[in-house]
């Protein structure tokens, strides 16, 4: 404790110089830490400081369960009450709506991006092009040749006339 109390604290203008940036960093954490102690001490136990546990234990099952907090009215009996939670609902409901419409909006955007009729129309264009592809696949063309140059022949010999 003494060897805290006696630590010399630098200048802010000091702190801002380059070469004393992890300096800095490492007295800003520990002033956020020890502001978070403070905040929470009252929530933290000596054994949850000094001991790592998986588990932390929660005095009510109200935050587990997502139970409603706060006063609830049944019956008619605190008509202020019922309208406060009645509104609640229907702002949730209502964001839920919004949500749903929203999706609705876009899903209908991109169904109709391209009409059926011209999707039909690529469709057939598509299974004919595939079904000539097919078609050409069995036969065997005779020559590369176009049919207007006329093939190479023999040269006759002049002699045998």
């Amino acid at each position: 404790m003494n060897s805290k109390m006696n630590k010399v604290k630098l200048s802010k203008g000091i702190l801002e110089m380059k070469f004393m940036s992890r300096t800095r960093e490492k007295l800003e954490k520990e002033k956020d830490d020890a502001e978070g102690r403070a905040m929470y001490s009252n929530e933290f136990t000596d054994k949850m400081l000094h001991e790592s546990s998986k588990y932390i234990i929660e005095t009510s099952y109200v935050p587990c369960e997502d139970l409603i907090e706060g006063r609830v009215s049944y019956g008619g009996m605190n008509p202020e009450i019922e309208r406060l939670i009645e509104l609640e609902k229907n702002k949730d409901l209502a964001e839920l709506i919004e949500r749903e419409r929203a999706e609705a909006a876009e899903k209908q955007k991109m169904r109709m991006d391209v009409p059926d009729e011209e999707m039909a129309k690529f469709y057939t264009s598509v299974m004919k092009t595939v079904k000539k592809k097919y078609e050409k696949g069995g036969k065997r063309q005779q020559s590369i040749l176009p049919l207007n140059i006329k093939r190479m022949e023999k040269p006759r010999d002049e002699d045998d006339d």
